[in-house]
């Protein structure tokens, strides 16, 4: 303990060390009405070059001002400008604190938008900025604008459907994706029903998705990284929310136990958020045309305290429940899961410094259970853990050095019950691991040319492993309106799930960590041994992103990813791995095999947005090819072509009516067809079985893996919200919402054995109020 305290503060004076020698000016912009910060704000020293956006913290930097006296200008899109006079002294800091009032009016046409400022200023290579205002732009489905539905807007991200949604990024699997809310590990964030997700629309500050190429702050995965921070509670009054759809309810509170502005300069706020889906219940009634019920429950509980002082430092502990329950589905199976975890964080500013200490420390634990009503097989998986993390950044002009370090503990336990002679039996799996990285990233700019080199250690302890994984991103404003980009870098991953890819709908995925010693996996691929059993990734990004106009925006991309020494459950085993078939292959007997694969593919966007209507047009192609011993495939999840049409549109001078729709093509996922069919013959009373008059099984023979595809997916869905002010500070919202307005016979599955074919959501009409107060 007194390593690890003494650790921390050399870590604070190394982040205090540079202290700039001309003027500085630093500080946080927040939203007067409720004391939350403002991110993405933009702040200019009129008369001089010098100016900076607030950063995801509602944070700013401006170094090597000049001593004298300015005037300072802060604008935010619906906020009045503000303007006022600073005064800088050489050698010292000027902290601000800065609130900006609330408005309704559009800032001026010539006014420069954040966004536009960070476009030329960040390398934002493969990566969605997203607050809780461009998710309220989606329809809302059930009465509720969702992440869940955002996400599948995005270039890149393929969706399998409506039920049992599971999220695919550039060609990685599910597991390959890494979700962290306030620094926390969320290991599933995606409800069964695929059109939410688990986080509470209102309390999301910022939500940056990562589909690729992101720096050496983010480790321990191959494919991608969605960081997602809440806002603090309301630090000057109580406040909430409540709303019911025929979907679900939802409720929010939040406001202060110790209010901004008192004589001790702190504040002290609480925000608690639940969400529930009654769907279940509603469908037998609302929708009985559908064919058997939606079983789909869930409830979502979050909470968060948040000690803030005067100069920006604050702590917040947190806690959530998040669960699902999937009852007796179509008379397949049970399933259910529960995240549960709690946390901390903390925000910094030591001394007279412009640099920011952050950290956290957080655990959450998974478990995830599956069992099939007909044939009482059952699967069950858990993983829980820590993640502590400490970093630090500093300011230099308009560069910035980040640097920290990362510790996480984790533990995975599977439970397989299978029916042998009558009897259940159950294969129980339990690992360890430990994973530690440190990092380092610089964010420089020479004239027109921005770069961001990162370098970043991570060692497995559960395998011994270390590995190095250089990143790089830069960008080259070629003109005001023209921007060339390119990413690259290196990354790994020790987790794998357990869920077999023979069919495309499972709703179970188990976590695994990798384990040569305990697990039972093979030794050779393609008859080289190997070395390593560390899961690996390269990536390749280039880019450009043009200004058409003021309201218009093109981004392109394309990308090439490799993953090499990809584990998964092995589908080529026949025999069993003991001393009778010594003399076969590994990849004929072991319970786990190893594959490579790659992706690559191009997403192009178009965005027009004029802050009353918005207008995302998304088009990606894309191609996803895995090997393992004997065959090349496209795994299930491969998509050829998708494309997503977003339209908002705020009717009326008060813009109390919007109206929005959303409409998805996919082209068809990949899938093994049945090739003909068997009658197995189980032999249970051994040598009296009458095998000539018994009826036995019907066993189907599978064709060529994954060499068909699925018929295409289209969908289109509509809302129109209407908002009315009923009282001085509260606001009546209604919403009538339809999902698949066309009623489009999407597959979502079908039995191999009988060809029943089970479709997506058909046409549901929803309808769902909410009281802000």
């Amino acid at each position: 303990m007194k390593k690890l305290i003494l650790f921390f503060f050399v870590f604070i004076a190394a982040a205090t060390f540079s202290i700039a020698q001309t003027g500085s000016v630093r500080g946080f912009v927040y939203d007067k009405n409720t004391g939350e910060t403002i991110i993405f704000s933009n702040v200019l020293i009129l008369n001089t070059t010098h100016g900076s956006s607030t950063d995801n913290n509602g944070y700013f930097v401006i170094s090597k001002v000049p001593k004298g006296e300015y005037n300072v200008r802060v604008t935010f899109m619906g906020y009045e400008e503000k303007v006022f006079p600073i005064k800088v002294v050489a050698g010292e800091i000027t902290t601000l604190k800065i609130e900006l009032e609330p408005n309704s009016k559009l800032l001026n046409a010539v006014e420069i938008r954040a966004d536009r400022l960070a476009a030329k200023t960040e390398s934002q290579v493969s990566i969605e900025k997203i607050t809780a205002k461009e998710i309220t732009q989606m329809p809302s489905i059930g009465g509720t604008s969702d992440l869940a539905q955002y996400m599948q807007v995005l270039p890149g991200v393929i969706f399998t459907g409506d039920q049992g949604g599971q999220l695919y990024i550039r060609g990685g699997s599910a597991i390959q994706n890494k979700v962290l809310l306030d620094g926390m590990v969320i290991y599933n964030p995606f409800h069964s029903i695929g059109l939410f997700s688990v986080f509470e629309t209102d309390v999301i500050r910022n939500a940056d998705i990562f589909t690729g190429g992101f720096g050496a702050k983010y480790g321990g995965v191959l494919s991608s990284v969605m960081d997602i921070s809440t806002r603090d509670g309301n630090k000057k009054q109580t406040k909430g929310k409540i709303g019911a759809s025929t979907f679900g309810a939802n409720v929010l509170v939040e406001g202060p136990i110790i209010k901004q502005g008192t004589s001790s300069g702190i504040s002290l706020t609480y925000l608690f958020t639940a969400k529930n889906s009654y769907l279940s219940q509603t469908s037998k009634k609302v929708y009985s045309y559908i064919d058997g019920s939606l079983p789909y429950d869930f409830l979502d509980i979050y909470g968060k305290l948040t000690l803030s002082g005067d100069n920006g430092t604050k702590i917040s502990v947190f806690g959530f429940n998040y669960t699902d329950k999937v009852t007796d589905y179509k008379s397949i199976a049970n399933f259910d899961w529960a995240n549960r975890g709690v946390g901390a964080n903390f925000l910094l500013l030591p001394g007279n410094t412009s640099a920011l200490v952050e950290g956290v420390f957080s655990y959450s634990d998974y478990t995830v259970n599956m069992k099939e009503t007909t044939t009482g097989k059952a699967k069950t998986s858990n993983i829980g853990g820590f993640n502590l993390g400490l970093s630090a950044t500093n300011f230099y002009v308009d560069n910035k050095l980040i640097y920290g370090i990362e510790m996480i503990g984790s533990t995975t336990n599977s439970n397989i019950t299978e029916i042998r002679n009558g009897n259940p039996t159950t294969i129980p799996n339990t690992n360890y691991s430990t994973e530690l990285g440190v990092y380092g990233l610089f964010k420089g700019v020479a004239g027109k040319f921005l770069y961001e080199p990162s370098f970043r250690l991570s060692y497995y302890a559960s395998m011994s492993k270390a590995s190095p994984e250089p990143r790089l991103a830069l960008k080259y404003n070629v003109t005001d309106w023209f921007r060339l980009k390119a990413a690259t870098g290196l990354y790994s991953q020790i987790f794998i799930d357990t869920k077999p890819d023979v069919d495309i709908v499972n709703l179970f995925t188990g976590y695994e960590t990798i384990s040569p010693e305990s697990m039972n996996i093979v030794r050779t691929y393609k008859g080289q041994e190997i070395s390593s059993y560390l899961q690996t990734s390269k990536h390749l990004i280039v880019g450009a992103e043009f200004d058409i106009t003021r309201t218009i925006t093109l981004n392109l991309e394309g990308y090439y990813k490799t993953m090499d020494g990809l584990i998964s459950l092995n589908r080529n085993k026949y025999y069993n791995d003991d001393a009778e078939y010594s003399d076969k292959p590994d990849f004929m007997k072991k319970e786990y095999a190893i594959e490579n694969g790659k992706a690559y593919g191009m997403d192009l966007s178009l965005k027009y947005d004029d802050d009353r209507l918005y207008v995302w047009t998304v088009y990606s192609l894309g191609k996803v090819v895995r090997e393992d011993e004997l065959v090349q495939y496209a795994p299930h999840y491969d998509r050829r072509h998708n494309v997503n049409v977003l339209i908002s549109y705020q009717v009326g001078l008060s813009r109390s009516w919007e109206v929005s729709l959303r409409w998805n093509y996919g082209s068809g996922f990949a899938y093994t067809p049945n090739k003909g069919g068997q009658e197995m013959l189980d032999f249970q009373t051994g040598i009296d079985y009458d095998y000539i008059y018994a009826n036995g099984t019907l066993q189907m023979l599978l064709g060529e893996y994954n060499s068909k595809r699925l018929p295409e997916y289209h969908r289109l869905d509509l809302s129109i919200k209407k908002r009315f002010d009923i009282f001085k500070s509260s606001i009546l919202e209604l919403n009538l919402s339809v999902t698949n307005v066309y009623n489009r016979n999407n597959l979502f599955y079908q039995d191999r054995i009988t060809g029943d074919r089970v479709d997506q959501l058909p046409v549901m009409p929803s309808f769902g109020l909410s009281i802000s107060f």
